[in-house]
Protein backbone atom coordinates (compact mmCIF):
# COMPACT_ATOMS: atom_id res chain seq x y z
CA UNK A 1 0.00 0.00 0.00
CA UNK A 2 2.81 2.41 0.82
CA UNK A 3 4.47 1.96 -2.52
CA UNK A 4 1.62 2.30 -4.21
CA UNK A 5 1.29 5.73 -2.56
CA UNK A 6 4.46 6.18 -3.16
CA UNK A 7 4.17 5.80 -6.69
CA UNK A 8 1.14 7.75 -7.34
CA UNK A 9 2.69 11.08 -5.31
CA UNK A 10 5.39 10.95 -8.06
CA UNK A 11 2.82 10.68 -10.93
CA UNK A 12 1.13 13.65 -10.20
CA UNK A 13 4.17 15.46 -9.05
CA UNK A 14 5.32 14.43 -12.91
CA UNK A 15 2.40 15.83 -14.30
CA UNK A 16 2.14 19.01 -12.38
CA UNK A 17 5.42 19.65 -13.31
CA UNK A 18 5.16 19.15 -17.12
CA UNK A 19 1.45 19.42 -17.80
CA UNK A 20 0.25 22.41 -15.67
CA UNK A 21 3.38 25.28 -15.68
CA UNK A 22 1.84 27.81 -14.16
CA UNK A 23 1.66 31.61 -14.89
CA UNK A 24 5.07 31.96 -14.10
CA UNK A 25 6.39 29.92 -17.44
CA UNK A 26 8.58 27.45 -17.72
CA UNK A 27 12.57 27.39 -17.82
CA UNK A 28 12.55 28.01 -21.57
CA UNK A 29 10.68 31.40 -21.39
CA UNK A 30 9.01 31.06 -24.74
CA UNK A 31 8.02 34.33 -26.83
CA UNK A 32 9.60 36.62 -24.29
CA UNK A 33 11.50 39.49 -25.97
CA UNK A 34 15.10 40.95 -25.66
CA UNK A 35 15.78 44.57 -27.00
CA UNK A 36 19.12 46.87 -26.99
CA UNK A 37 18.91 48.90 -23.76
CA UNK A 38 21.63 51.94 -23.87
CA UNK A 39 21.61 53.44 -20.63
CA UNK A 40 23.99 56.54 -18.98
CA UNK A 41 25.05 56.37 -15.41
CA UNK A 42 26.18 59.24 -13.68
CA UNK A 43 29.41 58.77 -11.63
CA UNK A 44 30.12 61.60 -8.96
CA UNK A 45 33.00 62.11 -6.72
CA UNK A 46 34.72 59.39 -7.32
CA UNK A 47 38.59 59.69 -5.91
CA UNK A 48 41.19 58.45 -8.53
CA UNK A 49 44.72 59.29 -8.70
CA UNK A 50 45.28 59.72 -12.07
CA UNK A 51 41.16 60.68 -13.69
CA UNK A 52 42.37 60.83 -17.10
CA UNK A 53 43.78 57.43 -17.26
CA UNK A 54 40.72 55.85 -15.96
CA UNK A 55 38.69 57.24 -18.36
CA UNK A 56 41.00 56.32 -21.17
CA UNK A 57 41.04 52.45 -19.72
CA UNK A 58 37.18 52.69 -20.18
CA UNK A 59 37.64 53.86 -23.76
CA UNK A 60 40.45 51.24 -24.54
CA UNK A 61 38.46 48.34 -23.19
CA UNK A 62 34.64 49.18 -24.11
CA UNK A 63 33.45 46.63 -21.85
CA UNK A 64 32.99 46.35 -18.24
CA UNK A 65 31.04 44.28 -15.24
CA UNK A 66 27.98 45.69 -14.36
CA UNK A 67 26.00 44.64 -10.88
CA UNK A 68 22.46 45.99 -10.75
CA UNK A 69 21.28 46.27 -6.78
CA UNK A 70 23.82 43.96 -5.46
CA UNK A 71 22.72 41.11 -8.06
CA UNK A 72 26.14 40.70 -10.75
CA UNK A 73 24.70 40.86 -14.67
CA UNK A 74 28.20 40.26 -16.17
CA UNK A 75 29.99 42.35 -19.63
CA UNK A 76 28.16 45.35 -21.15
CA UNK A 77 29.45 47.63 -24.05
CA UNK A 78 30.58 51.11 -22.74
CA UNK A 79 29.62 53.28 -25.74
CA UNK A 80 30.94 56.57 -24.82
CA UNK A 81 32.56 58.58 -21.65
CA UNK A 82 32.33 62.03 -21.24
CA UNK A 83 34.19 63.59 -17.95
CA UNK A 84 32.34 66.19 -16.47
CA UNK A 85 34.51 69.37 -15.38
CA UNK A 86 33.92 70.82 -12.23
CA UNK A 87 33.21 74.40 -12.53
CA UNK A 88 32.78 77.81 -10.77
CA UNK A 89 31.05 81.03 -10.99
CA UNK A 90 33.50 83.71 -10.88
CA UNK A 91 32.10 87.18 -10.11
CA UNK A 92 33.63 90.10 -12.26
CA UNK A 93 34.40 93.44 -11.58
CA UNK A 94 31.64 94.80 -13.74
CA UNK A 95 29.05 92.46 -11.84
CA UNK A 96 28.42 89.88 -14.10
CA UNK A 97 29.65 86.08 -13.73
CA UNK A 98 32.21 84.44 -15.67
CA UNK A 99 32.54 80.24 -15.22
CA UNK A 100 35.95 79.05 -15.15
CA UNK A 101 37.36 75.52 -13.98
CA UNK A 102 37.59 74.72 -10.49
CA UNK A 103 40.63 75.64 -9.44
CA UNK A 104 40.95 74.07 -6.39
CA UNK A 105 44.07 71.05 -6.06
CA UNK A 106 41.48 68.42 -4.17
CA UNK A 107 39.56 68.62 -6.75
CA UNK A 108 42.45 67.51 -9.17
CA UNK A 109 42.12 63.99 -7.94
CA UNK A 110 37.96 64.17 -7.97
CA UNK A 111 36.36 62.59 -11.28
CA UNK A 112 32.58 63.06 -12.66
CA UNK A 113 31.25 61.36 -15.28
CA UNK A 114 28.54 59.97 -17.61
CA UNK A 115 29.25 56.59 -19.41
CA UNK A 116 26.81 55.65 -21.61
CA UNK A 117 26.68 51.97 -21.47
CA UNK A 118 24.51 49.76 -23.67
CA UNK A 119 23.66 45.50 -23.34
CA UNK A 120 20.25 43.71 -24.16
CA UNK A 121 17.02 43.67 -21.69
CA UNK A 122 14.23 41.31 -21.20
CA UNK A 123 11.04 43.75 -22.22
CA UNK A 124 8.33 43.24 -19.93
CA UNK A 125 5.33 44.96 -18.79
CA UNK A 126 7.05 47.33 -16.64
CA UNK A 127 10.16 48.05 -18.24
CA UNK A 128 13.09 46.77 -19.68
CA UNK A 129 15.23 44.41 -16.86
CA UNK A 130 18.60 43.64 -17.07
CA UNK A 131 20.03 40.95 -14.74
CA UNK A 132 16.54 39.98 -13.23
CA UNK A 133 16.59 43.53 -12.52
CA UNK A 134 14.43 46.40 -13.34
CA UNK A 135 16.30 48.95 -14.96
CA UNK A 136 14.95 52.90 -14.37
CA UNK A 137 16.24 55.97 -13.68
CA UNK A 138 17.96 56.18 -10.23
CA UNK A 139 18.78 52.83 -9.91
CA UNK A 140 22.07 52.64 -8.60
CA UNK A 141 24.78 50.43 -10.23
CA UNK A 142 28.29 49.07 -9.71
CA UNK A 143 30.87 48.77 -12.37
CA UNK A 144 33.78 46.72 -11.97
CA UNK A 145 36.88 46.13 -13.72
CA UNK A 146 40.07 44.77 -13.34
CA UNK A 147 41.73 47.71 -11.51
CA UNK A 148 38.35 49.71 -10.79
CA UNK A 149 35.23 49.65 -8.57
CA UNK A 150 32.71 52.09 -7.81
CA UNK A 151 29.18 52.94 -7.65
CA UNK A 152 26.87 55.26 -10.00
CA UNK A 153 23.21 56.19 -10.42
CA UNK A 154 21.63 55.33 -13.93
CA UNK A 155 19.87 59.06 -15.34
CA UNK A 156 18.48 57.83 -18.58
CA UNK A 157 16.96 54.72 -20.21
CA UNK A 158 16.89 54.43 -23.96
CA UNK A 159 15.33 51.40 -25.77
CA UNK A 160 16.51 50.74 -28.94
Amino acid sequence: ILDIGAGLVILLVIIGIFLLPGKTGSVAQIGVTTKPVEMDVLVRGLSVRNPNALVQEFEKSKKTNIIIRNQPHGEVEVRSVRRLIDELAVPQPDGTLKVMPDPRVEDSFRLNMILTIAGKATMTETGPVLGNNKLKIGTPVELDGPLYNFNGSVIEVRIQ
